[in-house]
């Protein structure tokens, strides 16, 4: 058979066209490393890429679980290109291909993408060469994909691989739960002979083995690589006044930089776009309601502009491929912690520093709580979405290093506490809450278990209002024993009572709050509660230390942002994001080595042949310039 030759740059793939005639393993390999340096730009190999790809190359099935931002695309990429045919890559979200095609463009690698946004003649242009052998990689979203009509067409080529992203989608008790994926079974049945990779950031034990039976991948390898993340800081604030608390932490860690808000309704992304806007940031809201040119619009402003910061519900998130992003804040409980894993994982993809921070209080709790019990899902569905919960809050809730009961979760074992994160930065304050607990508890048995937390704070502090004397709760016991507490404190000790099981939230009664069996021992003066006292914010901003995303000497400053103002013009020229062109560490380390000539810039991380073709001899003559200059 003819030989087919596929240019990737300035490296050839070449092979017959009998998929049975493998290189060997050595041989395969060192293609691979030579791809990962003149095409990527890297020396080696991290975590379990190497296991992953050699894995493919033999034409085996893999799943493989990396953090965000833990090298996940070249574990397909790579294979991709050593293997005969065109990688078929799956992702979910149609708006980010475009990006994904644009970055590997800028890499010389051949890829394309089809889904609605293209006209039918794009489309007849694409499937031309994927049937050619053109395309080194096709992008694709389930929904297109399992269309017969593409099956067909990807029947009549020679595929690669696939690589099914985003996997924990299949689950339904994941946080992201696209049925379309469960039919994705077909690849095995109609491509057996072809290998898969399926690829997620995160799932429990669970959405693992539902992952393997969905996707029929019963035989895959499995490679899990550490969850930790170690760039990035955890901060959990609870507390009314979100807003004034968000503004805050923006201003002491944030004040130039790019993020994302995440808030759990439309109604509330609206609201705190417009807040921030008014205070001078730049600030876009996304979320479901809006029409598709504009989620478009004001996507493309976050991954093209500086200091834009998104507001969104979860709708926007998942494949955030944004190196840059310094700090992800949530103004709302996140619903798992695999979804709080998931969306702070948008920070810090680039390796650098970077915050997650979240407020959240108890109207979050009883919200969730409602949308979970009042949902037409499944009981067993609903009993696995209030434990997700539960768990959640007693990450809220803990005293204990963020980070080491989060990767707890995911059966990671971290044996000395972080330091980098705000529970070991300072240390909660615990105190004895057993005597304010049994008031909560007595108040709500004494007011009949029909009644919400407003109400019962009421009675505890002694107010008298027309309900209350109407009742007969002023009467009770209860009314005014907690009168020399605030109401902020009476809100998070109820909180807490509900966070830890002593109470539940009856939402078909509107949020009436009852006892729990748990509380029998506690009511009784049996046993002993420690809580966590409310952290209030720092205020004086002098007091924390303000971390630099990026390291870059005084002397290398100048060098290294005239490098910024090139990546920014050649961007606009190209219509890309600028971090496409080169990452801040890129950047960063030409600063500080100063190469004197083209070929020496391919010591530089993230430089492969490709882009040192087109833009070194501009990044030298930045160099140059700035050295005259001295």
């Amino acid at each position: 058979m003819q030989a087919i030759h596929f240019k990737i740059g300035s490296f050839c793939k070449k092979q017959t066209c009998n998929p049975h005639r493998q290189a060997a393993f050595s041989t395969a390999m060192k293609r691979a490393v030579e791809i990962l340096r003149n095409i990527f730009g890297y020396n080696e190999f991290r975590h379990n890429q190497a296991d992953i790809i050699q894995t493919l190359l033999d034409g085996n099935d893999v799943l493989a679980l990396m953090p965000t931002g833990g090298g996940k695309s070249l574990c397909y990429l790579i294979p991709a290109l050593c293997r005969y045919g065109t990688g078929i890559i799956i992702s979910p979200l149609i708006a980010l291909m475009q990006d994904q095609v644009d970055a590997l463009k800028q890499l010389g690698i051949s890829s394309a993408f089809i889904n609605s946004t293209l006209d039918r003649d794009s489309e007849r242009e694409i499937e031309r060469a994927l049937l050619d052998g053109e395309l080194d990689l096709l992008y694709i979203a389930p929904e297109r994909l399992l269309n017969e009509y593409t099956l067909n067409l990807l029947g009549r080529c020679h595929i690669a691989l696939f690589a099914i992203d985003e996997a924990h989608c299949v689950s339904q008790w994941g946080h992201d739960f696209r049925p379309e994926y469960q039919r994705l079974s077909i690849l095995h049945e109609r491509f057996c002979d072809v290998p898969r990779i399926a690829l997620t950031a995160t799932a429990d034990v669970a959405t693992r083995s539902e992952i393997k039976s969905q996707l029929d991948l019963h035989h895959a390898s499995t490679y899990i690589s550490s969850f930790d993340r170690k760039n990035i800081r955890y901060q959990i604030d609870e507390g009314q006044n979100g807003l004034h608390r968000l503004w805050r932490f923006l201003q002491q860690e944030h004040p130039h930089d790019s993020g994302i808000v995440y808030c759990l309704s439309r109604k509330k992304v609206e609201k705190t776009a417009e807040w921030l806007t008014a205070k001078g940031r730049i600030a876009l809201p996304y979320h479901a309601g809006l029409s598709d040119s504009m989620r478009q619009q004001h996507h493309n402003r976050f991954l093209r502009d500086e200091e834009v910061i998104i507001v969104a519900t979860i709708a926007f998130g998942m494949g955030i491929d944004k190196p840059d992003v310094r700090f992800v804040a949530h103004l709302s409980l996140p619903k798992s912690i695999e979804a709080y894993y998931q969306e702070t994982g948008r920070a810090g993809r680039d390796g650098l520093p970077a915050n997650t921070w979240m407020n959240y209080g108890l109207q979050d709790v009883i919200m969730l709580r409602q949308m979970v019990t009042s949902s037409e899902a499944a009981e067993n569905y609903k009993r696995v979405s209030i434990h997700k919960l539960e768990v959640m809050l007693g990450l809220c809730e803990s005293g204990q290093c963020r980070r080491q009961t989060l990767l707890a979760y995911f059966g990671e074992a971290l044996n000395e506490p972080c330091g980098n994160c705000d529970n070991c930065l300072s240390p909660p304050e615990l105190w004895n809450a057993s005597e304010a607990a049994r008031m909560a508890l007595s108040c709500v048995y004494r007011c009949g278990q029909k009644f919400g937390v407003n109400y019962l704070i009421k009675v505890l502090r002694g107010k008298h209002d027309d309900r209350i004397q109407h009742n007969g709760h002023d009467q009770q016991s209860t009314f005014g024993i907690g009168a020399k507490d605030r109401v902020s404190q009476w809100r998070t000790l109820f909180r807490q009572l509900i966070a830890l099981g002593y109470l539940e939230v009856d939402h078909e009664g509107f949020g009436v709050l009852r006892l729990t069996e748990k509380c029998r021992p506690l009511l009784r003066n049996e046993s002993i509660l420690e809580l966590r006292r409310q952290r209030e914010p720092d205020k004086d901003s002098k007091k924390r230390e303000r971390r630099l995303p990026i390291e870059v000497l005084d002397e290398d400053r100048q060098l290294y942002n005239d490098l910024r103002a090139l990546r920014k013009q050649l961007a606009e020229i190209q219509g890309v994001p600028p971090y496409v062109i080169f990452h801040d560490t890129t950047l960063a380390a030409i600063s500080q080595l100063r190469p004197g000539n083209v070929d020496s810039l391919l010591e530089i991380p993230g430089i492969g042949q490709h882009k040192l073709d087109h833009y070194g001899e501009k990044v030298i003559e930045v160099v140059r310039a700035h050295i005259m200059s001295l």
